[in-house]
């Protein structure tokens, strides 16, 4: 309890310092002083010298930032010093009026005669004992006479002293204290100066140790400047809301609550700080949704193995990156809620594909598994058919607002290849389930997987094609720019030409392990019934099989399978290769595997015994050399994703997120031309 007391401390006490950095920032002090020499204030000296407001301004930006790096206990003491004054001057204020409800009443007799100065002096005492009472307690001091001068006016008149004598005697007290304070001020003066030198030793120290990039690390979290800033803005949006309804007599109707969700939002992001704000704010929102995405698929286990990739962070730099190459904060309010609404758009895609990212390999697990846990499976379908539906939906609202063009496709193509991939996935799951009621492997399983999921890389490819191509006439026939340039570079080699080569390689793989497959002899009956033994790959029985070089038979979709991996026999760990170059030329043709085989310096060695034949039936164990094929060994089906996929489907995901960053910022370029026509 003390420790997250002491963490609601460490950021409820800093969100003052960003609330003041956020009004210094808003106030333009050329603006004010030009308003003031309309009023009747230009005469006053206060008001005469801007240098000096200017001055206090820079002064206001370093105590904000002193106090927003001050370490937790003297940031505590602070606040504690902070609220004695104002303790004092609340003590001061009940003074001064006891003092003038005396002087209106006009009586000067004893307390005890007079009901009303009676209460009236019962009710100051009773303000000032508490008042001297926190003041003590706040500062940790027995010495409690230290906070008791406002006490001196009660005192005078209970004595009988006349009133015209208690207003001097209320002035002393003021003077009193506020000289205690000044001799408080005046003994602490030093104070600041060794905090800020021990903090440099410190500084310097850490630097020379680990680096720069260890102390900015520090800083982070001791600060814990994400949730500092997502705090910071949910309170700026309440006040703004709160200002809202307290104008308002009416509740706004269903349409005017989304055009004031977007207005307050838009007005809460007027400058760098709150715009970090909204970024922190909409990162932990995207983790929240995220997080609970993994409990309703998969429970409490989802926490077990938690994936440090899904955090929420790629929507948050998402928003910054578009918000910053658009101006968001230079533009006036109603274009800003304009703009923040398809910004937001952009980000609840990302959220939508980051969802599809956690739940396609959960989905296709489960209906890859024999888990016939009816709650799962509902759980898992239901989210892809929101994954499903909820895009689409998107992408047809924002089409009804605005009229259908280039840049409108590319923002909506997002969505549209979520939708896509959702669809990929439920097949895949359908036809997972249909072999696992089928009780028997489906022939060419992989090579559906296969069209499936090339379908949708195809389609993502040519999007980001059109995207490359539509950049590059915007570089070439309207305003060339330095990042729109590195933006067009980077896109094209991580999301065309690597896409391109990987989607190469794969096919290549893909068609070569055919080829090897074809070149193979097919196992007649007779030898099946004389090799009496299961595929050791699928463990289950061969009713067909193909024979390797080294005489080793396999299910020509299983070993076509190992094929995608490696060139090696799954058993003796052969080159196949090198076996299947031999095999094909004129001598080899006319000899026996068995003789091939020991031509490759690997012996076949024939198990006459009793012992040999029951190790020959006998299914291998998988040794750690041999490659992780997922298979499922319960089932035997054809369910086995070679590595050669799964590292396929990996390097996509890492470049997902980037692909639809570099299509917003696109989209975003060309939304500015177009803000500003």
């Amino acid at each position: 309890m003390k420790a997250r007391v002491e963490a609601v401390l460490n950021v409820g006490l800093r969100i003052p310092s960003i609330m003041l950095l956020e009004v210094l920032y808003r106030w333009d002090v050329s603006s004010f002083f030009q308003k003031i020499q309309r009023s009747s204030l230009n005469n006053n000296p206060l008001f005469q010298y801007k240098y000096i407001a200017l001055y206090l301004h820079y002064v206001g930006y370093i105590l904000s930032l002193v106090l927003l790096t001050l370490p937790r206990q003297h940031l505590v003491q602070l606040y504690l010093y902070v609220l004695t004054a104002l303790l004092l001057f609340a003590g001061h204020q009940l003074s001064r009026d006891y003092v003038r409800g005396e002087l209106d009443s006009g009586y000067e007799g004893p307390l005890y005669l007079e009901p009303l100065s009676m209460n009236r002096f019962t009710t100051a005492l009773i303000g000032q004992v508490v008042v001297c009472t926190l003041c003590s307690c706040v500062m940790q001091t027995k010495q409690i006479w230290l906070f008791s001068a406002h006490l001196l006016p009660l005192v005078a008149r209970l004595c009988l002293v006349p009133l015209e004598t208690i207003v001097f005697i209320n002035r002393f007290a003021m003077i009193f204290t506020g000289l205690e304070v000044l001799y408080f001020i005046a003994s602490n003066l030093l104070v600041p100066y060794n905090l800020a030198k021990t903090a440099y030793r410190e500084l310097v120290q850490v630097v020379e140790v680990y680096g720069l990039l260890a102390l900015g690390m520090s800083l982070w979290n001791q600060l814990v400047l994400p949730v500092l800033f997502m705090c910071f803005w949910l309170v700026l949006f309440a006040l703004q809301i709160y200002t809202y309804f307290s104008t308002r007599d009416q509740p706004p109707s269903r349409e005017r609550l989304l055009f004031l969700f977007l207005t307050s939002i838009a007005e809460c992001c007027s400058t760098p700080y709150s715009l970090l704000g909204l970024v922190f704010t909409v990162s932990f929102v995207a983790l929240g949704v995220l997080t609970l995405c993994k409990f309703y698929l998969q429970g409490y286990r989802a926490f077990m193995n938690d994936n440090a990739v899904h955090r929420g962070m790629t929507e948050g730099i998402t928003l910054l990156i578009l918000a910053v190459q658009t101006g968001l904060i230079e533009l006036q309010v109603i274009h800003r809620a304009f703009l923040l609404s398809i910004i937001l758009f952009v980000v609840v895609a990302s959220i939508l594909q980051s969802m599809l990212e956690i739940a396609d390999p959960i989905v296709l697990a489960l209906g890859a598994s024999r888990d016939k846990s009816l709650w799962k499976h509902f759980r898992a379908v239901s989210l892809c058919l929101f994954l499903l539906v909820f895009p689409a939906y998107m992408a047809y609202m924002i089409c009804q607002f605005f009229k259908m063009d280039f840049w409108l496709l590319i923002i909506i193509s997002s969505s549209i290849l979520t939708s896509l991939q959702v669809l990929g996935t439920l097949l895949i799951y359908i036809l997972f389930m249909v072999e696992e009621f089928r009780k028997a492997p489906v022939e060419n399983m992989d090579e559906v997987i296969y069209c499936v999921n090339g379908t949708y890389r195809l389609l993502e490819f040519l999007v980001a094609v059109c995207v490359v191509a539509y950049g590059v006439s915007e570089t070439l026939f309207g305003e060339w720019t330095v990042m729109g340039s590195t933006i067009i570079l980077v896109h094209s080699y991580y999301n065309v030409w690597l896409r391109a080569q990987l989607g190469w390689q794969s096919f290549l793989l893909r068609r070569d392990a055919v080829h090897k497959i074809q070149n193979m002899p097919t196992a007649s009956a007779l030898q099946l019934q004389q090799h009496n033994d299961i595929c050791s790959i699928c463990f289950q029985d061969m009713k067909s099989a193909v024979i390797t070089p080294c005489s080793h038979f396999f299910h020509a979709a299983c070993l076509k399978k190992w094929l995608y991996v490696q060139e090696t026999c799954p058993l003796c760990h052969g080159q196949l290769k090198n076996q299947l170059q031999l095999a094909s030329s004129p001598v080899a043709a006319n000899q026996n595997p068995a003789e091939v085989e020991q031509e490759q310096g690997e012996p076949q060695v024939e198990l006459d015994t009793e012992e040999g034949t029951q190790a020959k039936n006998t299914p291998p164990m998988k040794t750690s050399a041999e490659p992780e094929l997922g298979t499922d060994l319960l089932s035997g089906s054809s369910k086995i994703q070679p590595k050669e996929c799964d590292t396929e489907a990996e390097s996509s995901t890492s470049n997902c997120d980037l692909f639809f960053l570099t299509i917003e910022i696109f989209f975003f370029l060309e939304l500015q031309f177009y803000l500003s026509q």
